[in-house]
């Protein structure tokens, strides 16, 4: 099938951003489309709005995978695309309809073009959050079939078309969410000693947390704490009863994850005596850190400079977060950065990947995926 097919599929996906775990009909797409393949050279299994497919080789001796995600992101589209998004407030701003349509038109050439090993695409929802990947690896559906590799990609704005970025070790951050509530007692703007102020409590609060990463971190680690939200009062004349703090971890360590999480509990514990109120932490989805096996990733990065038009580059750790991590943990294998060139980062609500990248991702991994799959166990 051409190029323009997976364009025009990546477009369609693009109409439909659902949250995590209520893909249904991004699932819904994807099962059509895959009905519509030679029954006879995949098997299908769905795990609660994912899906496994599995494209039978010809002489299998092992198994690899292929991950892509499905999930899309609670933000207001702002792109100029004629094809924006049909669900209001929700878009895929994060890359995964580009991932959903490379991962189909890699599947498809393999039920077409048969390998010796079996290959596995695995269709993960909820990558953006609660976390897809880690329920996934403990269900009995990919117990079934447990690969013995796995690959995926990510689409990187700030890299043109044809570069692929990738490290051997570690890749994206150990990720934490971060929601601290505040609980006082609310009363009368004029009276301000007759009630406790959590907008006050709360703005104290995240002064402090700013000083966790300049002074409770070795300067050579790296590390982030970022509140991106808060909430907290009714109206201008009323003291807030409650205020709600939103934010992020990243590290790239486990021990700087660790240590950091310590600190905001001493800090949260301050408030509550020095503000006399109540608090609580909820660090909501936590993803540990994408570790790109050294062989693998190596073996990949020497064939991919041999590739024509391809340009690869050693990159440097990020701070983004992604629960395939999870799977590189159990599963030796890599994850690397397509790019496709946009000014607009990932999460922005003008981002516009060049559809370019999808002949470019569709040429790498099933040549790459087909050079695995004819090696000896």
């Amino acid at each position: 099938m051409s190029v323009e097919t997976f364009i025009q599929i990546r477009r369609e996906l693009h109409l439909i951003p659902e949250p995590g775990f209520q893909e249904f009909k991004t699932q819904r797409y994807v099962l059509d489309y895959l009905q519509n393949l030679p029954q006879d050279r995949i098997d299908i299994k769905t795990w609660r709005t994912g899906i496994l497919v599995k494209v039978k080789g010809s002489h299998p001796r092992k198994m690899i995978a292929w991950r892509t995600d499905m999930d899309g992101l609670p933000i207001a589209e702002e792109t100029n695309y004629p094809f924006r998004s049909t669900h209001e407030g929700y878009m895929h701003a994060c890359g995964h309809d580009m991932h959903m349509a490379i991962a189909l038109g890699v599947l498809t050439h393999f039920v077409h073009h048969p390998v010796e090993d079996d290959l596995l695409f695995i269709f993960q929802p909820a990558e953006e959050g609660p976390g897809g990947a880690k329920p996934l690896l403990e269900s009995e559906e990919f117990a079934a079939w447990r690969p013995d590799l796995i690959y995926a990609l990510h689409i990187a704005p700030e890299y043109p078309v044809g570069t692929i970025a990738t490290r051997p070790g570690i890749l994206f951050a150990n990720t934490s969410e971060l929601f601290i509530e505040l609980t006082g007692k609310g009363g009368h703007a004029a009276y301000p000693h007759r009630a406790n102020d959590m907008v006050v409590a709360a703005s104290h609060l995240v002064t402090q947390l700013q000083t966790i990463i300049a002074r409770n971190i070795d300067p050579l680690d790296s590390g982030v704490v970022t509140i991106g939200k808060i909430e907290g009062g009714t109206k201008q004349n009323i003291i807030a009863e409650k205020a709600r703090i939103e934010g992020t971890i990243r590290t790239l360590s486990m021990e700087s994850m660790t240590k950091i999480k310590g600190r905001i509990e001493a800090l949260v514990q301050g408030i509550e005596t020095g503000f006399a109120c109540k608090a609580s932490i909820d660090y909501g989805s936590n993803y540990c850190q994408v570790f790109n096996d050294e062989q693998e990733t190596l073996l990949f990065m020497e064939w991919a400079q041999e590739q024509p038009g391809i340009e690869v580059i050693h990159c440097s750790e990020a701070m983004t977060g992604e629960d395939f991590g999870y799977m590189l943990a159990e599963i030796p294998g890599f994850m690397f950065w397509l790019g496709v060139n946009t000014p607009y980062g990932l999460h922005h609500a003008k981002i516009e990947p060049d559809e370019k990248a999808i002949e470019v991702a569709l040429r790498m991994v099933t040549g790459y995926l087909a050079k695995k799959a004819t090696e000896s166990a």
